[in-house]
């Protein structure tokens, strides 16, 4: 999947990502350890929620960069709309 220059530049969207995710690995870990669960089954958890929730936002992210991109008529390196 290639993005034109322009679009690809801004690190916030995918800092973004990386906030939403260690949020919700915090809740979870947060919960996890009210529950009184084992220290291995809290990091696990916690865990398997960043990485999970991770890739879900930043395929969405990928995906609206993709097909929001105001550049497209301006250059040739923009991903062509299917």
């Amino acid at each position: 999947m290639r993005f034109c220059p322009k679009c690809s530049n801004s690190p916030w969207p995918f800092a973004m990502v990386a906030l939403f995710a260690a949020i919700l690995t915090f809740l979870t870990w947060l919960v996890l350890s009210f529950s009184q669960a084992e220290p291995v089954t809290r990091v696990a958890g916690s865990a398997a929620v960043f990485v999970s929730v991770g890739l879900a936002l930043t395929q969405y992210v990928l995906t609206c960069l993709r097909r929001h991109c105001r550049h497209r008529h301006e250059s040739g390196n923009c991903h062509p709309q299917s």
